[in-house]
C-alpha cells in the first residue's frame, strides 16, 4: 500500500503540466501520420523530464520513444495523439459548434491518451530514481492509431523486442480493465481502370471504372448475409473518376476496411472480397489492382496483468468527479438518445443507473458486457509482448465514440481528473510488475501459452511501408 500511495503522489505532483499538454494537443488536432506538432509537444516534455529520446521509430517521423532508468525489466507505456477528420468542435459547448467547418477534432480522446501515458511513465521514472530500483520505463509515442496501424509497423520493425510488459489505456465513460476483445482488420485500396469515352456520342466504346466500383459494392453487400456475424466490412470512395457525367470514367478507387474476429478469419474474408472485385472487373471489362494500406491484429489478453491492474483500480476507486463535473455531463447527455446511454451500460455489463451521468464506480473485473467490435493497433503489441489496457472515465456516460460530443469534453475538469486517475492506475501497475518477479513471470507464461499454438505473424505484408501520406488529401 505504501508503494501505491507513493506513486499516486508522484502523479499528483506533476499532473498540472500534463493536463496542459493534453489541452495543447487538443488544440492542434492532426490526423494519421501528420501529427508533427503534437509529437513535438511530447518530445519537449520528454526532454524536460530527462528521458533518453529516440525519434523516427520504424521510419515513421511522428513516432518517438523516451526511456529512463537502467537494468531490470523494461516496461512500455503506450501513448497516442492522433485526431479524426470532420470532428472539429468547440470545447465545453454542449451543442454542435465546430471550431473549423469540416476540420479535425479529438473525437476519440487521444489528446488525453498520450498525456496520461506520458504522465504515468514520468511517475514511474521518478519512483525508480527516488528508490534506487533497477528497471526501465519507456514512453512510446504512437501515431496513426486511427487507421494507420503505426504500432503494427513498429512491432514489425522490432522496436518492442526487448520489452517485458506493455501498458496502455483508452478514454471511456467508465473506469475498468479493458476486456481484450477486438477485431483484426485491414484496409485495402481497389483501383479500377477502364476506357474513357463520350457518354452520349459513343458510350459503347467506354468501359466504366465507376460502374465496376458500384458493382463491387453491390457484391459485397450481398456477401454480408453470408459472413460471420461479428465480422464487419466498410468502404469509402476515394476517386469517383471525375466530375463530368458526360465522360465515361476511366479510373475509380475505393478503400475497403475489412474486420474479423481473428487473423485466419480475416484472411478468408479478404479472399472473398478480392473475388468480388475481380468479378466486378470481369462484368465491366475493366481491370483491377489492389494494395494493402494497413492492417492490425486482434487483442490478446493477459490474466495476471489484468488482475494486477484491477487491484490498482480497486484501491484507487473511481475518479473524484463532483457536481460541477456532472452539470456539464448532463448537458452532453441531453444531446444523446436513450439508446446511446443504455448501450454504454450494456457494453460494460452493468445495469443502467438512471440519472448517473459520470462514472461513480469501478467496473468489476468479472463483468462481461457486449463484445467490442472495433479495432486497435495495440492488438499487434499484445501479440509481441504481454499487454494490459485500462479504460479511464473521462466523459459522460452514453457519449458515442468518434463524435463531436466527445471532442467537446476533451478539455473539461472531468477529463483532466480522469487523465490523472488512469495515470495512477498505469503507474501503479508498472511498479507492481517491476517489484514483483513472480507477477512478471506469470504474465510472460500467460502470454507464451496464448501464442504457443498460433505464433504472431504480422498482418502487414513485408512490401508495405508505413502509409505516411495516407492523410495527405485531407490536409
Amino acid at each position: 500500500m505504501q508503494n501505491t500511495e507513493e506513486i499516486w503522489r508522484l502523479v499528483d505532483a506533476k499532473k498540472d503540466a500534463f493536463e496542459a499538454l493534453s489541452d495543447r494537443v487538443w488544440g492542434m488536432p492532426e490526423i494519421a501520420y501528420t501529427e508533427h506538432r503534437s509529437v513535438a509537444e511530447h518530445i519537449a516534455m520528454l526532454e524536460a523530464e530527462g528521458f533518453r529520446i529516440t525519434r523516427n521509430l520504424a521510419g515513421i517521423p511522428t513516432a518517438v520513444v523516451g526511456e529512463a532508468g537502467k537494468g531490470g525489466p523494461v516496461i512500455a507505456i503506450l501513448g497516442e495523439f492522433d485526431a479524426l477528420p470532420g470532428l472539429s468542435q468547440q470545447a465545453g459547448v454542449a451543442e454542435h459548434r465546430p471550431v473549423e467547418p469540416n476540420g479535425n477534432g479529438h473525437g476519440c480522446g487521444h489528446n488525453l491518451l498520450g498525456s496520461a501515458s506520458l504522465l504515468a511513465a514520468t511517475a514511474v521514472k521518478d519512483y525508480l530514481e527516488k528508490n534506487g530500483i533497477k528497471g526501465r520505463v519507456r514512453y512510446y509515442g504512437c501515431p496513426a492509431e486511427e487507421g494507420g496501424a503505426a504500432k503494427g509497423f513498429m512491432v514489425r520493425a522490432g522496436v518492442f523486442e526487448d520489452v517485458d510488459v506493455a501498458i496502455s489505456w483508452h478514454p471511456s465513460a467508465f473506469s475498468s480493465v479493458n476486456d481484450a476483445l477486438s477485431l483484426a482488420n485491414t484496409r485495402i485500396d481497389f483501383s479500377f481502370s477502364g476506357r474513357a469515352a463520350h457518354a452520349a456520342a459513343s458510350p459503347h466504346l467506354g468501359r466504366s471504372a465507376l460502374d465496376a466500383v458500384e458493382l463491387m459494392n453491390v457484391g459485397v453487400n450481398y456477401m454480408r448475409e453470408h459472413m460471420p456475424s461479428d465480422a464487419r466490412v466498410h468502404y469509402a470512395l476515394l476517386d469517383a473518376g471525375g466530375i463530368a457525367p458526360n465522360v465515361v470514367q476511366a479510373h475509380a478507387k475505393v478503400r475497403y476496411l475489412i474486420r474479423a474476429r481473428n487473423l485466419p478469419e480475416l484472411q478468408r474474408l479478404i479472399a472473398r472480397v478480392r473475388k468480388i472485385a475481380d468479378g466486378a472487373a470481369l462484368m465491366t471489362e475493366t481491370t483491377v489492382t489492389n494494395k494493402v494500406v494497413s492492417a492490425v491484429s486482434d487483442l490478446l489478453g493477459n490474466v495476471p496483468l489484468e488482475r494486477a491492474m484491477f487491484d490498482n483500480l480497486r484501491r484507487l476507486g473511481p475518479p473524484p468527479f463532483d457536481e460541477e463535473d456532472c452539470a456539464f455531463a448532463r448537458k452532453i447527455q441531453a444531446t444523446l438518445t436513450e439508446e446511446d446511454i443504455e448501450a454504454a451500460w450494456r457494453r460494460v455489463g452493468l445495469p443502467a443507473k438512471p440519472g448517473t451521468v459520470l462514472c461513480d464506480e469501478v467496473v468489476p473485473l468479472e463483468a462481461k458486457g457486449a463484445a467490442m467490435v472495433g479495432s486497435t493497433d495495440v492488438g499487434d503489441v499484445s501479440w509481441a509482448v504481454p499487454t494490459v489496457q485500462a479504460r479511464g472515465a473521462t466523459y459522460a456516460i452514453g457519449t458515442p465514440g468518434h463524435s463531436w460530443q466527445l471532442t467537446a469534453q476533451g478539455k473539461t475538469r472531468a477529463a483532466h481528473k480522469g487523465l490523472a486517475h488512469v495515470a495512477k492506475v498505469m503507474a501503479g501497475t508498472a511498479i507492481d510488475v517491476i517489484r514483483d518477479e513472480t507477477l512478471l513471470a506469470r504474465a510472460k507464461a500467460d502470454h507464451a501459452a496464448r501464442i504457443g499454438a498460433h505464433p504472431y505473424v504480422c498482418p502487414i505484408p513485408e512490401d508495405v511501408s508505413p502509409p505516411i501520406t495516407m492523410s495527405a488529401a485531407a490536409e
